[in-house]
């Protein structure tokens, strides 16, 4: 069985300093043997994982569209932010990915990817991420369920970890898998395992995004 965080940043995201060789030495202590790597933007810090980790990396990336964010999943190029949703799904599936949408009721009251959560952009979506460690909000997990069940998706989680100590926060425990189809396949039989994070790990990332832009 795996144990599969499903939502992981790297020093490559802008608000993340984790170093690849952290991460594998987090997880190797902590029993995570997979992991979705889904940086901001860049797909660069999954492939580089993929090549070093003595465990499954799935090469994902979180992508901004103008009404939120969506995740491609098993992609072997980055797809480009700023695209309108059925653009982004579109270059996603011409690679064989999945698309999963990551906290999709938004992290305040008044943030939130309702314009996401259309029915025509969900009967395009695989997945819905229903526990995110970094979502402090105790019913949005419950709201995501019910995406889940009314559109027949595939439910994960994942830590959403910018920083080492937040890997494993939140995994799913599923079947071994081959291929993104497969993926589904034993994703939905998979149970979900999750806690939330000191919201204080805003204040990380936060931190480490500015550092970055002042240093260019």
């Amino acid at each position: 069985m795996l144990r599969a965080d499903l939502h992981v940043h790297t020093c490559y995201s802008m608000d993340c300093s984790t170093p690849l060789s952290q991460i594998v030495a987090r997880c190797l202590k902590i029993g995570i043997n997979c992991v979705a790597v889904a940086d901001h933007g860049t797909i660069a810090g999954a492939l580089k994982l993929k090549q070093i980790a003595p465990f499954k990396v799935i090469v994902a990336e979180e992508i901004l569209t103008p009404p939120g964010e969506l995740m491609g999943l098993f992609l072997t190029e980055a797809v480009p932010s700023g695209l309108p949703p059925e653009q982004t799904i579109a270059r996603i599936k011409s690679q064989g990915g999945l698309v999963g949408i990551p906290h999709p009721l938004g992290r305040a009251p008044l943030q939130n990817s309702t314009k996401l959560l259309s029915e025509k952009i969900l009967s395009q979506v695989d997945i819905i991420e229903v526990f995110n460690s970094r979502t402090p909000f105790p019913n949005n997990p419950t709201k995501a369920w019910e995406l889940v069940n009314k559109y027949g998706l595939a439910s994960s989680a994942g830590s959403d970890a910018h920083t080492v100590g937040e890997i494993g926060k939140a995994y799913v425990e599923m079947p071994e898998f081959n291929g993104p189809d497969d993926f589904i396949n034993c994703l939905v039989q998979g149970k979900i395992f999750g806690q939330k994070s000191n919201p204080l790990v805003h204040f990380a990332s936060t931190w480490t995004k500015i550092k970055k832009k002042l240093s260019g």
